[in-house]
């Protein structure tokens, strides 16, 4: 047997920088004993603004350093790397490097629980520039409800506002209600909002302060998480190669203690990181 076949090892997770531990909390609630290992590519952050191609190049860098790490499977907990590096990454890449792991993203689980809870049919979405030009919610929604219509709103603001810890001020009130009213403007019939960036969770209460009432908001987080648990139970194989450990570890290609500081808000929890090199 091929020694690639029989890995065993942590369940990657990675992101560009601190949100995707927004669905890693998650994870963990609803998996308990599995291993994580969380990469953030923090020193190479944001990545809402930069090229398709480059943010290929970055996810894919990251993608063969959790493998190098013995992941057998990669979560993408990031938006904008699975709207713009993870159909290329599993069809071109994974064949080659090796067949028997998986990468998987966050806008796929989100797209199917959201013909759940829509009643109209119209959807808005808020992301960051990258992943609203990408047009990936759109694309991925409409193969599964085409007479759905989707509006997208980019919100560039407010990643710094959490990452600035500016999400409880005036400022994060001003440009949350500015950003909702130009999506709602949009189509006065939405009635489901997607949370399209890990990081939003943290302006939920903002969020749903400034969306009009009747207007469901969806954070990925805990559908993310049943989407994974769901996964593992339909690919027993995959599920007997993620180790059961209950442990979770942390690497960032920045600075570990500034990292494990600003982790901490999204964990809830103390943080120890270590030092990853992409290359």
């Amino acid at each position: 047997m091929n020694e690639t076949s029989i890995t065993q090892g942590p369940i990657g997770v990675f992101d560009s920088g601190f949100g995707g531990l927004s669905i890693l909390r998650e994870m963990r609630k609803v998996l308990p004993e599995r291993d994580f290992l969380f990469l953030g590519d923090n020193a190479r952050a944001p990545y809402g603004v930069r090229s398709f191609q480059l943010v290929y190049e970055f996810t894919l860098q990251a993608v063969k350093h959790l493998f190098a790490q013995g992941c057998p499977l990669v979560i993408l907990a990031c938006n904008t790397a699975s709207a713009k590096a993870l159909r290329s990454i599993q069809q071109r890449d994974l064949p080659l490097i090796d067949p028997t792991r998986r990468v998987l993203g966050v806008i796929r689980p989100t797209v199917e629980r959201v013909g759940e809870i829509s009643r109209t049919g119209h959807i808005g979405v808020v992301g960051t520039p990258g992943t609203i030009q990408s047009g990936s919610y759109d694309i991925e929604i409409h193969k599964l409800h085409p007479h759905f219509k989707v509006s997208g709103h980019a919100c560039p603001m407010w990643v710094p506002l959490v990452e600035y810890r500016e999400s409880d001020g005036p400022g994060a009130d001003y440009f949350v209600r500015k950003d909702i009213d130009a999506l709602m403007a949009q189509d006065a019939y939405i009635d489901t909002v997607i949370l399209g960036c890990t990081h939003y969770p943290l302006l939920l209460d903002k969020i749903r302060r400034y969306t009009p009432a009747g207007v469901t908001v969806v954070a990925q987080g805990a559908i993310v998480a049943h989407s994974l648990e769901d996964y593992l139970r339909r690919h027993p194989d995959m599920a007997q190669r993620c180790t059961t450990g209950a442990s979770c570890r942390y690497l960032t290609t920045d600075d570990p203690k500034r990292f494990a500081e600003m982790a901490s808000v999204f964990t809830g929890e103390a943080v120890t990181a270590s030092k990853a090199v992409l290359a």
